[in-house]
């Protein structure tokens, strides 16, 4: 089958927007390469968010391949009901996964590219469609850690990894989590959108001086917020807020206010304010952007990801309590009294669509 006629469908995961972050460059790459070839993205992430990042011309299914974890907030886990849920997702596993392959033969599909969903992996493996996994992180690894609590449980969790297992490959994103146990796996380099530092042009939109400095604060697309309206004001400070959040103070901008998409804003802020997550660390650290993050220390993919940062990037960590109360003065000088480091080069995204040509 020739290339410029394969459709591919891509299954990307709602649990925050880092799944979007490390797909959307990818389909990206892969459209420069192959610029007829056809994209249906399943996701229960708003089309809006993902055309935002995907220029690519792409379908939109509404679809869960996965569960995620269910979140009491963007830094806190609820185990017994990610654990409650995850056996609902796999009663009558067989049938759910029957439906998976004929709703994929249904579309056509010629590939499937996944992240990280496990469910369109075991309906491309039973309708014989070729799969490729790609993530920082993998949801066996991940109920592992948080829902072991009977055999049941791990019958899920062998379930979850037997489906990436079956996939051609795991391309796991750097940095990520060990997942030394799949034996498909392949170690790809950094993946980002790296946006444009136009610094200097938002401030003129914003009627700001030239000394006046733009923290983004981001929680990553995890439902939940940040009180910044309890914050106290730092001279010469402004927040880059989302909408949703509807925060009142007088030093708050709302993002989706501004005629600039969002990887050109954290381009030209001077600081990100972050939990640990891969879209955020990585875009940061390509675009020469301070980061300082509140720890989210029992979330098993953080370890990998602070230390890849504080290896590569400017970043200091903020107790939890600190940045509720708006405690940030002082870090944030500590940031900026620091030499930049030089810019990560995320070169994962064209590797991986290279690859991925290959094996159509």
């Amino acid at each position: 089958m020739s290339p410029t006629r394969m459709h591919l469908v891509v299954s990307i995961s709602g649990h925050g927007f880092g799944h979007v972050a490390q797909t959307a460059p990818v389909l990206n790459a892969l459209h420069g390469l192959i610029p007829d070839l056809r994209i249906t993205v399943r996701s229960p992430v708003a089309r809006k968010h993902l055309a935002s990042r995907i220029k690519a011309p792409f379908s939109h299914l509404s679809s869960e391949g996965d569960i995620g974890m269910v979140m009491n907030s963007p830094l806190s886990v609820d185990a017994e009901k990610s654990r409650v849920a995850y056996h609902a997702f796999h009663r009558n596993w067989e049938g759910r996964v029957a439906k998976e392959a004929g709703l994929l033969k249904d579309l056509h599909a010629d590939f499937v590219l996944s992240n990280v969903g496990y469910l369109p992996l075991a309906g491309a493996a039973r309708a014989n469609i070729p799969c490729v996994a790609l993530c920082s992180l993998n949801w066996a690894d991940i109920y592992r850690h948080y829902c072991i609590a009977s055999g049941r449980d791990e019958d899920i969790a062998s379930e979850i990894a037997n489906c990436y297992a079956r996939a051609k490959a795991f391309l796991r994103a750097t940095p990520g989590m060990e997942m030394k146990d799949l034996p498909n796996l392949i170690l790809v380099e950094p993946i980002a959108e790296i946006g444009q530092n136009r610094r200097d042009e938002l401030k003129r939109n914003l009627h700001l001086s030239e000394d006046e400095r733009l923290i983004m604060v981001s929680m990553g697309g995890i439902a939940g917020r940040v009180p910044v309206e309890n914050w106290p004001r730092m001279d010469g400070v402004r927040y880059l807020v989302q909408a949703a959040w509807q925060v009142r103070h007088p030093d708050a901008i709302v993002i989706e206010s501004l005629p600039f998409p969002f990887p050109d804003l954290l381009a030209s802020s001077d600081a990100l304010i972050c939990k640990p997550g891969y879209g955020s660390f990585v875009e940061a650290t390509s675009s020469n952007v301070p980061v300082l993050y509140t720890p989210r220390p029992d979330w098993p993919e953080s370890r990998p990801l602070i230390a890849w940062l504080e290896e590569r990037g400017n970043c200091l960590e903020i107790p939890q309590g600190a940045l509720l109360e708006g405690c940030l003065d002082s870090a944030l000088r500590t940031l900026w009294e620091r030499p930049a480091p030089p810019a990560v080069m995320a070169r994962g995204a064209h590797r991986v669509a290279e690859w991925l040509v290959n094996e159509f």
